[in-house]
């Protein structure tokens, strides 16, 4: 059996981006870095909503093409690349190889399937497809960066849930670690 995990990068008011939709915010240190290049190894799945998979996979695709690019962001693009992605989108009409396209209506479904039949960690990103799936949701992943926002996209979904601290790690760069299960 599965478990999702919802993770993304957070302002410290909790915004995955700026009011202008914008992530410059969150760009990592290399030990953070490399905290999400192994959480990405470990990952069975990347599920994505498709303005998060836009925003990751051609970008990514670019840097794996370079050979001038530090070692921690070779070493994710190589992750990335190697793990299967899903994209939820009723919009997309083709996606590259390695990357399979579900419609929004079968999400749920599809991610419950999911979670029955591929064992380990199905890591969960955007904050709308999320929303969708708070109720499978089995841990929230914050990665904080060390800044207020004042506005922006959300990470929590607009229901309540109770949260129970399972671990916190600080990085030297001020950047926080949050893991919560479900209390």
């Amino acid at each position: 059996m599965g478990k999702i995990v919802y993770s993304m990068h957070v302002s410290l008011d909790g915004y995955i981006e700026d009011a202008e939709g914008g992530i410059g915010f969150s760009v990592p240190a290399d030990d953070v870095h490399q905290a999400a290049n192994e959480q990405t190894e470990a990952a069975a799945v990347l599920l994505f909503g498709r303005r998060l998979f836009e925003m990751m996979e051609g970008p990514w695709a670019e840097i794996a093409a370079k050979e001038d690019v530090s070692e921690v962001e070779a070493e994710f693009a190589r992750v990335y690349f190697a793990t299967p992605r899903i994209v939820f989108s009723d919009t997309l009409r083709c996606v590259p190889e390695g990357v399979r396209l579900v419609r929004s209506a079968d999400a749920v479904d599809e991610v419950k399937r999911l979670k029955r039949e591929v064992p380990g960690t199905l890591e969960i990103g955007g904050a709308q497809l999320a929303a969708s799936m708070v109720d499978l949701v089995d841990e929230f992943r914050l990665v904080v960066f060390p800044v207020i926002l004042g506005g922006g996209k959300p990470y929590f979904p607009p229901a309540p849930v109770g949260l129970r601290l399972i671990e916190h790690r600080a990085f030297p760069s001020g950047t926080v670690l949050l893991r919560y299960e479900r209390a």
